[in-house]
């Protein structure tokens, strides 16, 4: 007999970090930043000119990354540079990613098959008109 899923357990100001954490990723100029610092760290020029943002965006965006602990940052002379410190966010893009991929693709199984064989049917499965209204 299969066993029912535990229920999470957890306090308001628990509950406020994971949202909080959540809130930070839910920019996609962050998530190409942190595409870019996946393989090593850059310093906010670098990063601008790959993302085609402003500096001046790209530094907003780096702070709000690097105070939710997600980034790192060192200072050398006059260049700031970030790096990923939590690379389990990776793990859960992954686990997004993995779910987006699995949802899409049920979607187009479920097109296709509405769609019935290719010429009979238009598409969504409506019957293709020539008809004008």
């Amino acid at each position: 007999m299969p066993t029912s899923p535990k229920k999470r357990r957890m306090s308001e100001s628990a509950l406020e970090m994971v949202a909080g954490r959540f809130r930070v990723l839910g920019e996609p100029s962050r998530l190409k930043l942190l595409i870019e610092l996946e393989v090593g760290e850059k310093c906010v020029s670098a990063l601008a000119e790959a993302t085609g943002l402003t500096q001046a965006n790209v530094s907003r965006h780096l702070q709000a990354l690097a105070s939710s602990g997600i980034l790192g940052r060192r200072k050398a002379g006059l260049q700031v540079f970030y790096s990923v410190a939590d690379s389990t966010i990776f793990e859960m893009c992954d686990h997004v990613c993995g779910s987006l991929a699995t949802r899409m693709k049920k979607q187009a199984d479920t097109f296709r098959r509405a769609s019935g064989p290719a010429g009979k049917m238009g598409a969504a499965g409506f019957e293709p008109t020539t008809k004008r209204l």
